[in-house]
């Protein structure tokens, strides 16, 4: 299928599935006119990558995701799954420290509406 409707199935622009293959994310076939074409296999493919970047993870780490997935490196699984473990773990750090700078720039928001008379504009949460 045409990236367009492959896009379509996975849920993003056309734009994100050439992104995700320029970082080796996913693959697809090219047509004889050159147009990139996949297969249900490689929009499935796409819908895992996709739910793994909502779930927060950058491309460098859904890469190592991913080749830690590949059937070809079964073997090799149980090492690298603590290699796998030390990056998530890292990568957690990184989404706590963002919670935090957010939470942050929440209560001054928040100060400065009560301060300033607009706390009838918060929203309970």
């Amino acid at each position: 299928m045409k990236i367009g409707e492959a896009a379509r199935k996975v849920g993003a622009p056309a734009r994100m599935l050439r992104y995700y293959e320029q970082q080796g994310l996913i693959e697809s076939s090219r047509s004889a006119n050159g147009y990139r074409d996949y297969s249900e296999g490689q929009v499935e493919h796409a819908r895992h990558v996709r739910a793994l970047v909502e779930a927060g993870l950058s491309t460098r780490m859904i890469k190592i995701v991913l080749d830690i997935e590949a059937p070809s490196n079964q073997d090799a699984a149980g090492a690298c799954a603590q290699t796998l473990a030390a990056e998530l773990a890292r990568e957690l750090r990184v989404v706590e420290n963002r919670i935090v700078c957010l939470e942050k720039s929440r209560d001054a928001v928040i100060d400065y509406l009560r301060r300033t008379g607009h706390a009838d504009l918060l929203t309970p949460a």
